[in-house]
């Protein structure tokens, strides 16, 4: 009779300290199982009006990228944007884009209106690419080496000082620099 007591009392205390712990956890800190894997294996169409989709061979030019994964319905999307917009203006790394669960002529009316930021962009309409590289949502974007390794995943909307104290030096490191 006394475990009947107990037992509840114990499962509360279990569960109150996992929440916790929980709580004081930063929900970008997501680590991501592909961190100095390979990016998958994809090709995917162009957004309609731009000649270049993207594929995985794309990112294994020998040449360190951006992959930002987007989507026309995503608000917070619109708030990274200016910085991307940024990036490709400085001509900082090469950025493509990854249209996330968005219809085709949707990603190309939000790229018009918005500015076009990225060299490649491809149109992952059912998400399967997103699934493979790991997408929680979107904004995502993900640094990725020379030979295609990803090296480092950002979940959300990159703000000035992610792009400074996180991106770019991610970047620096994928370039050996």
């Amino acid at each position: 009779m006394r475990w009947r007591t107990v037992l509840p009392l114990v499962l509360f205390a279990v569960l109150a300290v996992a929440l916790g712990v929980g709580l004081t956890l930063n929900p970008r800190d997501i680590p991501s199982a592909l961190i100095d894997k390979q990016v998958p294996d994809f090709a995917l169409p162009p957004v309609p009006g731009k000649a270049l989709g993207l594929a995985s061979a794309d990112l294994k030019n020998g040449e360190v990228a951006l992959v930002n994964v987007f989507a026309s319905w995503c608000v917070a999307c619109r708030a990274e944007h200016p910085l991307l917009m940024e990036l490709a203006r400085r001509r900082t790394v090469p950025l493509h884009g990854l249209a996330y669960k968005d219809a085709p002529a949707d990603s190309a009316r939000w790229l018009a209106e918005w500015g076009d930021p990225y060299e490649r962009t491809g149109v992952d309409r059912v998400g399967r690419v997103g699934i493979d590289f790991g997408v929680y949502g979107v904004p995502e974007t993900f640094v990725v080496d020379g030979q295609g390794r990803i090296v480092f995943k950002h979940i959300g909307p990159i703000t000035p000082r992610d792009l400074e104290s996180k991106i770019l030096p991610a970047i620096a490191t994928a370039r050996g620099s």
